[in-house]
């Protein structure tokens, strides 16, 4: 057996490092490279066409009687969604507020799946579903408050069975099983559905939640939006498999579905669902997708990532290929689609107003619900913040 030297080792690292760097800014995959998925409406925005022992036909009988009006609806909901996150975008480069995290590129992604949801089954959220929380029926300026600093989140979880954004990666996994796990036990026939990002699904959370839900057949879907990059980390970087495979580790299903394709969203959610509320356990659905955008606001994602890529996946744009579909299809007109822009601008001035409308916080409200009986240190605090707040008032009056 030839031992090799240490140089040698380290030339072949090297090399393999720089390949795998160019596969990663590289747009154009090579024919037959890319993922097996679900898809129903392609980038054209043709409807697949299946042979009946194809991999789409288990999904297409989920959407197979979608009304015009109901295509024109999640139309809307995407539009809409895109609009509110690009106004929230110019808020934040305008000083309004302090971060924002964009959906750009995954409205088919959380439109379609928000719209298989009942209104008894409940919604955890990372902190970029904003268009999850659209299709729950929360007011889309309630979820900037947050990110002026002026509350912890402005809606009531329990109003829309739409829990508050968690900034914490992968924690809300954990949540969700425990949650369903309540519901199983109270016989519900509800279901639970926890949202987060291929980064996450390296965190320990995720896994102990894939753990727990499968032992105790907890009826929560597990909805991964494949963006690409956790921040500025490849997929590669963190995972050899598929991520929807890793669910067969833990003894349930797992479905890859194209990200943008808003028809093939809903059809796999609404079955992931079904399957949850008939107690036959988890699933993890992988929303293959791209984050068009930075990662938040505080990003550059120019630093890490070719232009290339990102111009590739605008031509995959789940906005437009499903606008294709409805002309093609005749079942929306000019009209529908001007209403639908002055509508859309509507929406950006409203949410410019109530943003800008937003009280201040009280300042004292840091120190409240700390500890439940109080504590001589925040006591302590307390008096040094108001005598600092009582300086400002002294430098005035001189």
């Amino acid at each position: 057996m030839t031992v090799e030297s240490t140089a040698a080792r380290t030339s072949r690292r090297s090399a393999s490092t720089k390949s795998t760097a160019g596969k990663r800014t590289t747009a154009k995959k090579p024919p037959g490279t890319e993922p097996e998925l679900v898809q129903l409406l392609t980038p054209e925005g043709k409807r697949v066409k299946n042979a009946r022992n194809s991999k789409n036909a288990e999904y297409e009988s989920y959407v197979a009687d979608i009304t015009p009006d109901e295509l024109r609806g999640l139309y809307r909901d995407m539009v809409l969604t895109r609009r509110f996150d690009a106004e929230a975008t110019s808020l934040q480069r305008q000083g309004e507020l302090g971060l924002w995290a964009s959906l750009l590129g995954q409205e088919a992604a959380q439109i379609g799946s928000g719209r298989a949801l009942r209104d008894d089954d409940y919604v955890f959220p990372t902190y970029r579903e904003h268009g999850v929380a659209w299709c729950r029926g929360v007011d889309p300026t309630n979820l900037l408050g947050m990110f002026r600093g002026v509350n912890n989140g402005g809606w009531d979880p329990n109003g829309n069975n739409f829990h508050l954004y968690t900034i914490v990666i992968g924690s809300q996994a954990l949540h969700a099983t425990g949650y369903a796990m309540g519901v199983a036990k109270d016989g519900a026939d509800s279901a639970v559905i926890a949202y987060f990002g291929d980064g996450a699904s390296s965190q320990g959370d995720v896994a102990e939640s894939f753990t727990f839900s499968a032992v105790y057949n907890a009826p929560v879907v597990f909805f991964c939006q494949n963006n690409q990059w956790a921040i500025s980390e490849p997929t590669e970087k963190q995972t050899r498999v598929p991520l929807y495979q890793r669910a067969q580790g833990y003894g349930f299903p797992g479905v890859r579905v194209d990200g943008n394709d808003v028809l093939a969203c809903l059809a796999v959610t609404k079955w992931a669902l079904e399957r949850a509320r008939g107690g036959e356990g988890p699933t993890l659905v992988e929303a293959y997708t791209y984050r068009m955008g930075a990662h938040t606001t505080s990003d550059d994602p120019t630093k890490y990532r070719a232009e290339e890529e990102r111009e590739a996946w605008e031509a995959k744009d789940p906005i437009l290929r499903l606008r294709r579909y409805l002309e093609d299809s005749n079942h929306a007109d000019e009209s529908f689609f001007a209403e639908l822009e002055a509508e859309s601008e509507a929406l950006g001035r409203r949410v410019r107003e109530v943003v800008r409308a937003m009280p201040d916080p009280d300042h004292f409200a840091i120190f409240e619900n700390v500890y439940a009986d109080g504590h001589a240190l925040v006591d302590e605090e307390r008096a040094q913040f108001a005598a600092y707040q009582a300086s400002f008032a002294d430098v005035e009056g001189a």
